[in-house]
């Protein structure tokens, strides 16, 4: 049987099937990037919730394992040569994943890294900027009087809104016909910009036609609807 005890967070979490890939992990926009591709990868994993509200993120057996202390993060129990590793950062475990399994990342060197250049797009620019305007327009940021902070990320958030309308201009997805990683990480924030972050009339999603359209049909997707609601709330 496969032994996890070496992680500290199996303690907070035991894993009821250890032999699976291990999720730590909350719906959220950079939550769900790595959901989702289990779910398109067909990977077995159990998934173990990290409630922001109770603060898991900063418990000790969460930062003994991973320092940082955000989601989401994996063990996978059958790492490189077979060893468990464990994996924080959204970006590095859709790539990890990627690779492990062969799929959403194409084998052609050029392909491969345009994929990772879109990657990065998302992970440096799109996560960043969509993320402090949801901070200034729904949640504490709200209520400051001066909106000059709210309206620097509109327009940055829009700046990269029309970046990535042009690369799909003529595109079913970000690589071409390829589905990759670069569309798992970067639709969930678009997704949540508009519904979460109630941003759209603030940045005009109207004028990205192109992104609105690659956007349904990626939540179209049976593995995209599944991977968003993982790990399941606990009912309130």
């Amino acid at each position: 049987m496969t032994d996890l005890s070496a992680f500290a967070i199996t303690r907070k979490w035991p894993a009821q099937h250890p032999e699976r890939l291990q999720l730590y992990s909350l719906p959220t926009p950079n939550g769900v990037k790595v959901s989702i591709l289990l779910e398109e990868t067909g990977l077995p994993y159990e998934a173990h919730l990290v409630s922001f509200e109770t603060n898991d993120q900063l418990s000790p057996e969460f930062v003994a394992t991973f320092p940082n202390n955000k989601i989401p993060a994996i063990i996978d129990p059958n790492g490189p040569g077979g060893q468990p590793l464990a994996l924080f950062e959204s970006g590095a475990i859709l790539l990890y994943l990627a690779e492990k399994t062969g799929q959403f990342l194409p084998a052609d060197p050029a392909a491969r890294y345009e994929t990772i250049q879109w990657l990065m797009f998302q992970m440096g620019g799109i996560g960043p900027m969509f993320g402090q305007l949801g901070f200034f327009n729904v949640f504490a940021g709200k209520d400051y009087e001066d909106k000059r902070p709210r309206d620097r990320y509109a327009a940055e958030s829009r700046r990269l809104l029309g970046v990535l309308n042009q690369r799909l201009a003529t595109r079913a997805w970000v690589l071409g016909d390829d589905y990759t990683i670069a569309d798992i990480a970067i639709l969930p924030w678009v997704r949540n910009l508009i519904e979460r972050y109630q941003a759209a009339d603030l940045v005009g999603m109207a004028d990205f036609p192109h992104v609105t359209r690659v956007l349904a049909a990626f939540v179209a997707r049976p593995a995209v609807a599944r991977g968003l609601l993982v790990p399941q709330r606990s009912p309130v």
